[in-house]
């Protein structure tokens, strides 16, 4: 098992990135749902995949692709922001076809239905939709390169030696 996991570390870390945006998703997009922006449910999505978003990149970058990279920092940031943007529209469009295509909400279902209805649609379709999508684009294109930031391996790992003690 471990010789599995080391073998797709970026992976596991990228699913342990992922997992805790998804925390923060869900924390923030409820909480503005039943508060501030009850009648704007998507908004309350787009809001919490935005702010999980900025938690996304500083955490990829430095951690789950920490040995990639092959792109100057601003244009690496620009790529990782548009791709997320593009992620975030595939992560709402499924709440909003159940929403506002198939009339998954109050009246026309009860608000246990509706919340439901959001539930699978935005937080595990719109998620999971989102998530192979930022998989696939960050490794083709946001961190092309393996090996190409090969310092903070050699942190990281005590097996690769340390220009400096040479």
């Amino acid at each position: 098992m471990r010789e599995l996991l080391a073998k797709h570390r970026e992976l596991v870390r990228f699913a342990l990135v992922g997992g805790t945006s998804f925390v923060i998703t869900l924390t923030i997009t409820y909480v503005l749902k039943f508060t501030v922006l009850r009648t704007h449910p998507v908004t309350a999505l787009i809001v919490g995949v935005l702010i999980a978003t900025i938690f996304s990149y500083v955490a990829n970058r430095e951690w789950s692709f920490r040995t990639r990279g092959g792109r100057e920092r601003a244009h690496e940031a620009a790529l990782f922001f548009l791709i997320s943007g593009v992620a975030l529209g595939l992560n709402a469009l499924p709440q909003w076809v159940s929403r506002y295509a198939l009339h998954l909400q109050v009246p026309h279902v009860s608000l246990v239905g509706q919340e439901v209805a959001d539930f699978v649609s935005g937080m595990i379709l719109g998620t999971l939709l989102g998530t192979l999508f930022r998989w696939w684009a960050f490794k083709k294109w946001v961190f092309p390169t393996e090996g190409a930031r090969p310092e903070s391996a050699r942190n990281d790992n005590p097996d690769i030696p340390d220009r400096k003690a040479a």
